[in-house]
């Protein structure tokens, strides 16, 4: 188990670098460090194609980036391109036939794909593809669009990626490799981010900018929603695959899931994160004595409330950064304990204060429980709760993996009643206008704000009827 349960687990992160002939680049030790980057956002499996530019040859397994790849693995890529995944599993369970990327034969080679989304008609699409005689290896709905796409009757790969794009609904950011081509794609509400990087004369699409500091490459441009990047020996061409564009960024990217260090879709994380605290402390303002972050996603936006109240900052919990995020609590006592082997209370900081406590989101409640708990014990006369991220109230059907609606606790008790379960003094959480605001944009039709409000950009999975088009 996780022994932060109360968290939304993370989606998956994609990397493809295409090194043009002239760059002495080595594609697979760069997209291992770039997938090293992406760590956060999946850490069931990893791997890693490269193509030579006759053949594709994967490496893939169980595991962080690290425990599947090392020197002598890397060392028998030899290539100029590659793509790359780590994966958290949000559809199919977690086992090796799920690891990505994904690799099949095609009219004219082979192909491998590596995926971060999820697919609503991901069930009806592969129905129809199996009624057809097409058979499935994995679980996920990954394989659901490289199936489409090798099924497909076209001759032109463009063509073959953008007719099967038509028949899937959902959110999806990704990189295609084929011998001589890096492709990248998002879907139409850019729901999951995607980015262009360069370094000397080689592209390098990613999930977050982060992984092109990691290499040492220089940010160009997001992927735009509706977006198919295609990157080959003459340079870099781009398409929409769609008219019906609106673009919907998962607001919870900001939130959590992105590392404090990227920028999307021209926001940058860290700012966004404690502009929400400032905010945060002007709607919900208290008086107390010092201002804590849970770490490390709620520490920025305990940053921000800290210099909009003039409450002084200070480290409240010590992260045993040395917890694997696969930890196993072998006893239900010790799970409830298990917060304490993670975080552990900065006594000295908190003892005989009014304890301003800020995290990024409040899942179940069952670790916000806990952390009050740990900060009374630890002597703080007064724990006063504060979220950077609104009430969440409704499941993510679009890659990540929400509890159901049942076991949300705002979807059931009220934020007095939630106060009253954790053990607060007081409750708050920012409102949704007071989110979108710290993005810097003011326009909720920007964003999927499904989790919040229960307002999807499209159909979910209970209400998806349409067949393949």
């Amino acid at each position: 188990m996780h022994i932060l349960d109360d968290k939304f687990k993370e989606e998956c992160g994609v990397f493809g670098i295409f090194s043009r002939d002239n760059d002495d680049i080595d594609v697979a030790s760069m997209t291992y460090y770039g997938l090293y980057a992406l760590q956060h956002r999946g850490q069931e499996s990893a791997g890693i194609v490269v193509s030579n530019g006759h053949k594709l040859n994967c490496y893939k397994g169980m595991g962080l980036v690290s425990d599947v790849f090392n020197e002598s693995i890397l060392s028998i890529f030899d290539g100029k391109s590659a793509i790359g995944h780590v994966r958290y599993s949000t559809t199919g369970s977690s086992h090796i036939e799920n690891a990505q990327p994904l690799m099949k034969k095609y009219k004219s080679g082979n192909i491998a794909i590596a995926h971060n989304g999820n697919l609503v008609n991901a069930k009806l699409v592969k129905d129809e593809l199996s009624k057809d005689g097409c058979l499935f290896d994995s679980e996920g709905d990954t394989e659901v669009i490289l199936n489409l796409i090798v099924e497909n009757k076209s001759n032109d790969l463009k063509e073959a990626i953008s007719s099967s794009l038509k028949n899937i609904k959902g959110s999806y950011a990704l990189v295609i490799l084929t011998e001589d081509k890096l492709i990248g794609i998002r879907d139409p509400n850019g729901i999951r981010p995607l980015c262009i990087g360069k370094i000397d004369n080689s592209y390098i699409l990613c999930s977050e900018s982060c992984a092109l500091d990691a290499i040492g490459a220089d940010f160009v441009r997001d992927v735009l929603p509706g977006e198919i990047v295609i990157i080959d020996k003459e340079g870099l061409k781009s398409d929409r695959f769609t008219d019906r564009i609106e673009c919907k960024t998962c607001a919870f990217e900001y939130v959590y899931f992105a590392r404090p260090d990227s920028t999307i879709d021209g926001i940058n994380v860290y700012e966004s994160r404690v502009k929400a605290g400032k905010i945060l402390y002007r709607e919900s303002p208290v008086d107390a004595d010092v201002v804590i972050g849970v770490p490390d996603s709620g520490i920025p936006a305990a940053v921000g409330f800290a210099e909009a109240s003039g409450i002084p900052y200070g480290i409240g919990f010590i992260k045993n950064k040395y917890i694997a995020r696969t930890f196993i609590a072998p006893s239900k006592k010790l799970r409830e304990r298990a917060v304490s082997v993670k975080l552990n209370p900065l006594k000295m900081n908190v003892e005989g204060k009014r304890v301003v406590i800020v995290d990024d989101s409040i899942v179940r409640g069952t670790t916000s429980k806990r952390l009050v708990e740990i900060l009374r014990k630890a002597g703080a006369k007064e724990v006063h709760f504060r979220v950077s991220s609104p009430v969440v109230k409704c499941p993510c059907y679009f890659g990540i993996d929400t509890p159901y609606r049942k076991d949300l606790i705002g979807a059931n008790f009220s934020v007095d009643e939630i106060r009253q379960k954790i053990g607060a003094d007081s409750l708050a959480y920012i409102d949704i206008a007071g989110m979108i605001e710290s993005f810097g944009k003011n326009d909720k039709k920007d964003y999927c704000l499904g989790c919040f409000n229960g307002l999807y950009p499209m159909p979910t999975p209970d209400k998806e009827t349409e067949a393949l088009v």
